[in-house]
């Protein structure tokens, strides 16, 4: 399972040591703060689905991402400076285009396709499932890379691509469309390749100082696309709902920089393979609260299919320790 955007994998010290059964040691217990950091990546990560379907209903898709993780970026750099001083936000050249390489394939062609296919009809809970097969995507550039793969990762990335199929087939998800979802597969693609290329390249040092660049970088970059597609012009603040700008607050402060924090502060201080549950516990919540609070319709293809789209990431998540 890769990590978060700008996050190295932690050492195996960074994690408490789980000791083989019959050790005379005690095995650790997890901290309250530990499931209170992971409950944070769980349901706020889970939510921001239904809140980019929220903010687009009457804020541009690219101008809406512009605006959050621009703000985000700024924000957290503000923040780092305030408590670790100005230092912490310089790097090198090669850092700084590093940095901004991933932010882009991350947040333009990852988060971008993701809101532009959620305006377009996908309903947030299908889109965080079809979002879950990024694990599936890493693994098999992994493969493609020569680094060597367990069967049961195959056998889970096989049934994570069954599930995919079911989820894609026309009709079989309602009456969103073909195009719609493959946007979502190509976001996924974009976001897979961006996050196998941060384990590559010359990041900074401190995981959330790459982020600075990353969320900076990717937000700037959606800013052409919005004047190619004609969302400056159109953009009228006055139109705007209510409901869109809580929602795009929402994602700036929870989605980029609340639970952000509580997730690289799990990277260094929980088991790895505990972090990872999120890659199938926020599809979950995606479409509990889509179903709750927007009527998102479940229907059962979309029930199996992504069953079997987060079984398979299960699979994968286990026996990637």
């Amino acid at each position: 399972m890769t990590a978060a955007p700008g996050q190295s994998r932690p050492s195996d010290s960074s994690a408490p040591e789980l000791l083989a059964p019959g050790s005379d040691t005690a095995r650790p217990r997890i901290s309250g703060t530990t499931w209170a950091a992971l409950a944070i990546v769980y349901v706020v990560w889970g939510s921001t689905y239904l809140a980019i379907r929220i903010a687009v209903e009457t804020i541009p898709p690219f101008l809406s991402a512009t605006a959050r993780f621009v703000v985000a970026g700024l924000l957290l750099a503000l923040l780092l400076a305030g408590r670790q001083g100005p230092s912490v936000l310089r790097v090198s050249a090669r850092q700084l285009g590093s940095a901004a390489l991933v932010g882009v394939m991350l947040l333009l062609g990852g988060n971008g396709l993701v809101v532009l296919a959620e305006q377009s009809g996908v309903p947030s809970g299908l889109a965080a499932l079809l979002v879950a097969a990024v694990p599936l995507w890493v693994v098999l550039l992994r493969r493609a890379s020569g680094q060597h793969t367990p069967a049961v990762t195959i056998a889970g990335v096989l049934v994570g691509l069954l599930g995919l199929v079911v989820l894609t087939v026309p009709g079989l998800s309602g009456e969103v469309k073909l195009a719609g979802l493959l946007t979502v597969i190509g976001a996924t693609l974009s976001w897979s390749a961006g996050s196998f290329l941060a384990s590559r390249l010359p990041l900074p040092g401190n995981p959330l100082t790459a982020s600075v660049y990353e969320m900076l970088a990717g937000g700037l970059a959606c800013l052409p696309v919005a004047a190619a597609k004609g969302e400056l012009h159109h953009l009228d603040p006055s139109a705007v709902s209510t409901g869109s700008w809580l929602a795009l607050g929402y994602l700036i402060v929870f989605g980029s920089l609340i639970a952000f924090s509580a997730y690289a502060w799990l990277l260094q201080s929980a088991p790895l393979p505990l972090v990872a549950t999120y890659a199938y516990v926020n599809p979950v919540v995606a479409v509990f609260l889509g179903w709750l609070i927007v009527s998102e319709p479940l229907s059962w293809p979309i029930m199996l299919g992504g069953a079997i789209v987060v079984g398979g990431v299960f699979l994968v998540v286990r026996s990637e320790r």
